[in-house]
């Protein structure tokens, strides 16, 4: 099992058993705290895997549960985790949280001497969110999620998910400048503002290849069978993660359909 990793002051990981293609290396479960505080708060506890949770569970007194998204990858082994510590699960999504607080744009987490600013960026689903952890003037820091990962691109998981609603949370994201990137996935980044404009970059770079397929195939967005853009387009990328491609390439063509 992975141990502990510190990563700022406020920030530390564990690394969940569950890698893949969609998850890289592994969910990143993330442990807050100011130096010195018995508490922590848990970010995504990841997958129901016993000896992660054990391991989470062990890194301190947990005062609350935070979900970036609902994916199982990160939110299965909340309720678990919740079982094990008593700690409430706050997310946007209600079908997600146990306790009475839900989550949601302009909250703030206060807990083991450590604040969170919540920020709403759907887009790879429409419940995800992003927290700005405050209080380290040398490592200031957001948690992405699957927003940004630490590595690739992500998913838009259309049709919950919404290319337009995708590019406004990056453009958000961007304008946090030098602030740390504490991904779900993958290693941290040194720059959000850096990070956030290589993925709006590679997302103009993609529609501008999907408008491409489209004149090849002669066909309209409204006409064309997403998985044959997904051919054209993703022709170097791993067939295993072709099924991923089509849902962003059906979030491209809705993007691209006129209204």
């Amino acid at each position: 099992m992975t141990a502990l990793r510190r990563v700022t002051k406020l920030a530390s990981v564990v690394l969940a058993p569950n890698p893949g293609p969609m998850t890289l290396d592994g969910t990143n479960t993330w442990i807050l705290r100011s130096p010195g505080d018995a508490g922590c708060v848990v970010v995504d506890p990841g997958p129901d895997h016993g000896e992660h949770l054990a391991r989470v569970a062990a890194a301190g007194l947990v005062r609350t549960i935070l979900l970036t998204h609902g994916h199982s990858d990160h939110s299965e082994g909340a309720a678990t985790l919740h079982a094990l510590t008593g700690a409430q699960v706050r997310a946007l999504d209600p079908a997600h949280r146990l306790g009475s607080e839900g989550l949601g744009a302009g909250d703030v987490v206060a807990a083991a001497g450590i604040e969170l600013r919540v920020l709403a960026t759907p887009g790879h689903t429409s419940d995800s969110l992003s927290f700005v952890l405050a209080g380290d003037d040398e490592h200031p820091a957001v948690l992405t999620g699957d927003t940004i990962l630490g590595r690739g691109s992500t998913v838009v998981a259309h049709p919950d998910g919404r290319l337009a609603d995708y590019l406004s949370s990056l453009r958000l994201l961007r304008e946090l400048g030098d602030t740390t990137v504490l991904p779900g996935h993958g290693p941290e980044l040194p720059a959000a503002g850096r990070a956030a404009e290589a993925y709006l970059e590679h997302r103009a770079r993609r529609l501008d290849q999907v408008v491409s397929a489209l004149a090849d195939l002669g066909a309209s967005a409204e006409q064309v069978t997403p998985i044959d853009v997904v051919r054209i387009v993703y022709a170097d990328v791993d067939v295993a993660l072709w099924p991923a491609a089509e849902l962003s390439v059906r979030a491209q063509l809705d993007y691209l359909r006129p209204r």
